[in-house]
């Protein structure tokens, strides 16, 4: 008997191409791979040096995107009330309910509520399912909360949704105004394009214009710390200064644009004192803004959720563009208003019509040709009568009965969404909430009757758009885990068994790709800048192997495929999507923001991002370091209003609103110098899933543009007072103790946790490595921040029966904390630290209160300890190496003393700081932080 030789499983080495998940830059990531018969592993992940985005560069989430894309937590199987099913069962129930809400409520019963994660082709899907099948335009996108008022801002202007600049602007121009954006933190790897512009062209001039001081204004000449919301007074005033400055030629304008005469006499009132005073700054700094304005013959107009995120956010956004039309800064090399986008596909979801008031290819639901142009591409035997639901008002829907059936796909609404309160409500009220998403738990998939496994990064496949209008391929490395699906093809199995089979008969994305190419050609005949049809008969190879592409493209009669296809500067001939070609000024005058403060609520609350984290972490809170810069929320208070309080750094306050009516969110205080009176911030991205009372939502109300829709989640208006308990702590567990069995140890239950504490957050830390017999998945290590009702001593005693009957319990009572920890094997498994006050920022003796480092413990936890060591961890006795303050590098681990004590010792630049502690030398998101330190410690010199 002959039997074959088995042939050796041999790795290869390979480098694949993909696309970041995270931020609009769209950045190129180059990854190792190994590559077998049986399976792939990704080794290292950098920056692709030929992309046109990033040129190699990466910021800290992109650089560790291996650490965030593991398996725990995922969502590996088709769910249905909790229990698995197959996906055969699970798309039956999908297709009939929404074929039997259709024949008893009509189409505008059924939604879609979709994500800028997904990919283009995903879109595409969705939008033609959605508004060509099922005949609703009830299909909106976590998108409507980042950039809709740009949209509607530039389509009222241009007559298209055409982002008018590209990256290589932002290097070749003389001045750049940067405005509600935090470049430096949201698009880490577009501000070090910045900054060396800046270092290369001594005459380049950048305003900041942001309420805070951030570490964007590390390379502002000036900053304009405006009142949040009067964006439009500003603007209004700049156009009719230049017009008092003889900066506009009005005659050259008419001849690309009309509305001058109209914008220029909504902006009369806008004189410098009046600016001045709307805007809460001082009437010389806003004329030094006005005069650097006029004078530069090349501006950037770079904004981004601080303008959008607004109920006046599309006037903001066309004040702005009205003064690039007015002084003809628009539409050539270094010029333009340019709005940036947060979300790795929103420009792309824009394109196909994710949006419930747009149509696919730019195309209208007004426009009765465009709708007619869009049924016969499609064969579509049904579309919408009008616009959709936006948002909030889809929320608001589902919580009146009017949507019986909404289908989320890659997005978490309950934390992103203003009035959290009422989304959990409309869904809890919903006949069927359908979610497809990568993780098996967050806030949204609580109220999932059916819940579906999407593939994730590194295993979906298709293309994105970045804010700059270019396509790059995202690449599927490895393959889809478990039971999970791409969602174009969970979409067209549902479609299927709808009976649209033939319409939906796609088996790979190139496929997808194409018909949406050709449909941006379909009867456009020149009228849109959004036209990609030479690229409809592309091969999948070629897809496959597509190299980024910006659009528009040359036109000529040579072009098809690939070959010799070129970009092009849109509008560049100064002919824009309007009926007549021309441009719009667009009047605007100035509206406060609707969520006004007053005597009940006092403070204005503003969010956004951390520098490390990405929307609702269900990514980037894999990974502890991404978590070693920011831990945990906190409430940003200026000293004065902190004062006012009674509040020191760590301690807690309750925040209320008009629109949080139940329980108050509740965050420690972080004195930020940087404040102004009167405003707090608080960063977006931690949910309930990291916290009990961590529901920074629930503090907006529903208020919105009424052009655009998008929420105002810039502005609300909010009571703040502190918040006593009896003890405060840090409980650290173990990777080991939590990787027991539940029967073992269950203190990591929800249950339990709420049982135990009155409030608490979580956040894994980076401890010991694990040996491998310890048969462990290798998670992080847990540290919880608590505090309770309870007396120290009622609290551990509450504690210590959850911990496995195999421990040793060591406990040390001091004056005003005690410390418990456990011992499992001599491992340390748990740690204690309980307080009658709130942990301070400096170690401190028993008689005044309590510090513990979070990578002090951590540098032990699953380790054997001496007896010495135990006696310095009961005593509070923090090794040295520890108390260097919070980290400023994410990649090395630098932290606050050792950068200060290098600056005193002469590093006196960011390039002397890296090469003496190497901060700043691997993704540069940590540069502006190192910038700000320097500075500091200039001015205390000076």
């Amino acid at each position: 008997m002959n039997m074959a030789t088995p042939q050796p499983d041999i790795m290869s080495e390979q480098l694949r191409q993909t696309t970041c998940p995270y931020c609009g830059v769209g950045c190129g990531v180059d990854i190792s791979c190994n590559a077998s018969k049986r399976a792939v592993t990704l080794d290292t992940v950098k920056g692709t040096p030929e992309h046109p985005a990033n040129f190699g560069r990466l910021c800290v989430k992109g650089t560790n995107l291996l650490e965030t894309n593991g398996l725990n937590g995922r969502l590996l199987h088709p769910t249905m009330a909790g229990k698995s099913v197959d996906w055969d069962t699970a798309t039956d129930v999908i297709a009939d309910k929404i074929a039997s809400t259709i024949a008893q409520y009509g189409a505008d019963a059924v939604a879609f509520y979709v994500s800028g994660q997904l990919l283009t082709e995903d879109y595409y899907i969705a939008n033609k399912l959605m508004k060509g099948y099922i005949g609703s335009a009830n299909i909106d996108t976590n998108s409507r909360l980042c950039m809709s008022s740009a949209v509607a801002a530039y389509k009222r202007a241009f007559g298209e949704d055409v982002v008018p600049c590209d990256y290589a602007d932002l290097e070749s121009t003389d001045l750049l105004v940067i405005t509600g954006s935090n470049t430096a933190w949201a698009h880490p790897v577009l501000f070090q394009r910045i900054q060396r512009a800046k270092l290369k062209n001594p005459h380049m001039k950048v305003v900041v214009i942001d309420p805070r001081k951030t570490e964007t204004c590390t390379i502002a000449d000036l900053h304009l710390a405006i009142k949040p919301g009067s964006d439009v007074a500003l603007f209004n005033g700049l156009l009719r200064f230049a017009n008092k400055q003889e900066r506009i030629d009005k005659a050259s304008v008419g001849r690309f644009a009309d509305g001058l005469d109209e914008a220029l006499e909504s902006a009369s009132a806008s004189t410098l004192s009046e600016v001045a005073k709307i805007c809460d700054v001082d009437a010389s700094s806003v004329k030094t803004f006005y005069e650097i304005f006029c004078e530069a013959t090349r501006a950037i107009t770079f904004y981004s959720m601080g303008v959008n995120q607004s109920s006046a956010g599309v006037d903001k956004a066309q004040a702005i563009i009205n003064c690039h039309l007015a002084t003809d800064l628009i539409a050539k090399e270094g010029c333009g208003p340019f709005s940036i986008t947060g979300q790795p596909n929103a420009m792309g979801g824009r394109e196909v019509g994710g949006l419930a008031n747009m149509l696919a290819a730019h195309m209208d639901l007004e426009n009765l040709e465009h709708i007619n142009a869009v049924k016969t591409y499609w064969n579509a035997p049904v579309m919408p009568k009008g616009q959709g639901l936006k948002a909030v008002d889809l929320f608001n829907a589902i919580e009146r009965g009017e949507v019986k059936f909404v289908w989320i796909m890659g997005t978490n609404p309950v934390v992103s969404m203003p009035n959290r309160g009422q989304v959990e409500r409309a869904l809890s009220k919903c006949d069927m909430v359908v979610v497809s998403d990568i993780v098996e738990s967050n806030d949204t998939l609580k109220y999932a009757h059916i819940a579906l496994p999407a593939t994730g990064w590194s295993e979906k496949d298709g293309t994105v758009t970045n804010s700059e209008r270019r396509i790059s391929r995202q690449r599927g490395i490895l393959p889809p885990p478990g039971c999970a699906k791409h969602d174009w093809q969970i979409m067209c199995d549902v479609a299927a068994k709808m009976g649209f089979a033939e319409a939906f008969n796609f088996t790979h994305p190139s496929q997808i790709f194409c018909e949406y190419a050709g449909l941006t050609g379909y009867q456009n005949n020149g009228q849109r800048q959004l036209d990609l049809s030479p690229l409809q008969n592309i091969t999948q190879a070629q897809y496959d192997a597509m190299s980024p592409l910006q659009w528009p493209f040359t036109t000529s009669d040579e072009l098809q495929g690939m070959q010799g296809l070129n970009s092009k500067r849109p509008f560049a001939d100064k002919q824009f999507s309007t009926p007549n070609g021309k441009a719009k000024l667009i009047p605007v005058v100035f509206k406060a923001p609707q969520q006004q403060t007053s005597k009940l609520f006092p403070f204005v609350v503003n969010s956004g991002r951390a520098r490390d984290q990405w929307h609702t972490m269900t990514r980037t809170g894999k990974a502890a370091k991404l978590l070693a810069h920011t831990s945990n929320a906190s409430v940003h208070v200026s000293p004065h209003d902190a004062k006012t309080l009674g509040a020191r750094n760590k301690d807690y306050v309750a925040l209320h609103s008009a629109a949080c009516v139940d329980a108050p969110v509740i965050y420690p205080v972080k004195i930020d110098e940087d404040m102004r009176k009167g405003e707090v911030f608080i960063p977006i991205h931690w949910s309930a899933q990291y916290g009990s009372h961590c529901k920074l939502g629930s503090l907006y109300a529903s208020a919105v543009d009424p052009i655009s829709g998008q929420p105002e989640l810039k502005h609300a208006a909010v009571a703040i007072e502190p918040v006593r308990f009896t003890t405060y702590g840090k409980v650290f567990v173990a990777s080991i103790v939590q990787n027991a069995q539940p029967s073992e140890f269950n203190f990591l239950d929800e249950v339990a946790l709420q049982h135990a504490c009155d409030y608490w957050t979580k956040t894994p830390i980076e401890g010991a490595v694990l040996t491998a017999n310890t048969n462990l998945s290798g998670d992080a290590s847990t540290v919880f921040n608590i505090a309770s009702n309870k007396g120290r001593r009622a609290f551990t005693q509450d504690v210590l029966p959850l911990l496995p009957q195999n421990t040793v319990l060591l406990q040390f009572h001091h004056h005003t904390y005690s410390v418990c920890i456990a011992l499992v094997d001599d491992k340390l498994c748990f740690a204690a630290f309980l307080g009658d006050e709130p942990e301070q920022e400096a170690a401190v003796d028993a008689n005044v209160g309590w510090s513990v480092p979070n990578a002090w413990v951590a540098s032990l936890l699953n380790t054997s300890i001496s007896l010495e060591t135990q006696r310095k961890l009961l005593r509070t006795q923090v090794d040295e190496a520890f108390l260097n303050g919070d980290v400023v590098c994410s990649c090395f681990e630098v932290r606050e003393k050792t950068i200060s004590d290098a600056i005193e010792g002469g590093c006196s630049s960011v390039t002397e700081l890296g090469k003496k502690l190497k901060c700043g030398t691997n993704c540069g998101s940590c540069k502006p932080a190192l910038s700000q330190r320097i500075n500091q410690h200039a001015l205390i010199g000076a």
